[in-house]
């Protein structure tokens, strides 16, 4: 292991192999989908499997091949523009919104520059790079790996908007359960520390780690469970204003918004679509699929709050790292278990905090393009912890901020409820 500041960065040998397992996985999660499927954009938001596969090989080649290496020669030359998300100082970008528009390069093309860049970064970890070299390589794969959460995200609105119901593929389903009674986890407050130890890898909106202040505070045990939201959808959650805030209301208002993405009435019960298809939807679930919106009104609802991102770490903190994360043969939330709270900290469903996203005390972007990464977002968003049931397991810390627009639904997001003692 090499220190570089404070953060261990991995041997070239090791990421040799983690970049192998990564890129796989890449073209593991794609493998289910057709050409049709990888070209299609259903929502300005949501972009192409073609267009991650290759964006997340675009970020190698900018970032560390051409960089790196003089003798190193681009797959395309226009392949620059076309994959290039949002980083002005290297170059402008295709839009966003017209991604689907992209019917070549196709995916054999696509598969090709994949291959190339491989190549040449099997060439470059075997040069036993620098400690800054490394860095970057394992950044690289952290965004892939955000990326394979990002195209199963896509897919499954991609899916949802084909009246055919199309699968992605069969995954396991459990038996009927019941949901567990929510109790409350006190937490006696004070200060607490915040953000990333220094061990392992860490983005730079996990740093520097500081001090927070928390007044005494009360964690739901569990999250919030289907069974519950649909108490909130007959109470008339989704018709009274005095719940919402003023721009959720006109979002609910302006979108139609009777319930979680992808949930809809099927002779009169409610149903919703996965990546294995329609299921009836299971009360035992945490809710998923909802907005910031929609979470902060049911904590109203409900007599209670969301919790702020530092509490969540208060106690995300003491929990090891596991649960129902990216599984290719689950790919949606599980209920709730039996144990001591609090429980399903990791995965199943990112959980929304009243947080919003902001940098910490200290806090300086990298500097060049790589500091376009995470600071440049630090503005109308909120704060969501704990990963989901797409996130890899390996990719998830307590300290991890995602952060999206407050009436983002597309992502595998969901809800814990907290409380002021």
């Amino acid at each position: 292991m090499t220190m570089l500041g404070a953060q261990t960065i991995p041997a070239s040998t090791e990421l040799a192999e983690k970049y192998e397992e990564v890129r796989a996985l890449t073209e593991r999660l794609a493998g289910p989908l057709s050409p049709e499927d990888q070209t299609v954009q259903s929502a300005p938001e949501v972009s192409p499997t073609k267009w991650h596969r290759a964006h997340t090989s675009w970020f190698f080649e900018t970032f560390l091949l051409s960089a790196t290496d003089p003798g190193y020669r681009e797959f395309h030359p226009r392949f620059s523009y076309l994959f290039n998300s949002y980083y002005n100082t290297v170059g402008s970008q295709y839009p966003r919104s017209a991604r689907g528009l992209i019917s070549r390069p196709g995916l054999d093309e696509i598969s090709e520059y994949r291959a190339h860049v491989d190549a040449a970064m099997r060439r470059l970890l075997e040069r036993d790079p620098d400690a800054e070299t490394l860095r970057l390589i394992e950044l690289g794969l952290n965004h892939e790996q955000q990326h394979q959460e990002l195209l199963l995200m896509d897919i499954k609105h991609v899916l949802s908007c084909n009246p055919l119901a199309p699968v992605y593929a069969a995954l396991d389903t459990p038996g009927a359960t019941s949901a567990t009674r929510q109790e409350w986890v006190e937490h006696a407050g004070g200060f607490v520390d915040i953000g990333h130890d220094g061990g392992g890898f860490a983005y730079d909106n996990e740093q520097p780690r500081h001090q927070a202040w928390l007044h005494p505070f009360a964690l739901a045990d569990r999250p919030v469970t289907n069974g519950e939201w649909l108490e909130f959808i007959d109470s008339g959650g989704y018709q009274r204003p005095e719940l919402w805030l003023s721009d959720g209301w006109a979002t609910v208002q302006s979108e139609g918004w009777q319930a979680p993405l992808y949930w809809s009435r099927s002779g009169g019960e409610w149903e919703v679509f996965t990546l294995s298809g329609p299921r009836a939807v299971d009360p035992a679930e945490p809710v998923c699929h909802i907005s910031y919106y929609e979470a902060d009104a049911y904590a109203r609802w409900a007599g209670a709050r969301l919790p702020t991102e530092f509490e969540w770490e208060a106690f995300g903190a003491r929990q090891p790292v596991g649960g129902n994360l990216l599984d290719p043969a689950v790919l949606h939330p599980r209920p709730s278990g039996h144990g001591q709270g609090p429980r399903q900290m990791f995965g199943d469903v990112w959980e929304w905090t009243g947080s919003a996203y902001l940098p910490y005390p200290g806090y300086q972007p990298p500097a060049g393009a790589i500091g376009e990464y995470n600071g440049k977002f630090m503005v109308n968003q909120h704060v969501l912890r704990g990963g989901s049931c797409v996130t890899p397991s390996d990719h998830m810390r307590a300290s991890y901020r995602n952060f999206f627009p407050p009436s983002a639904r597309w992502i595998f997001g969901g809800m814990r409820l907290a409380r002021t003692l």
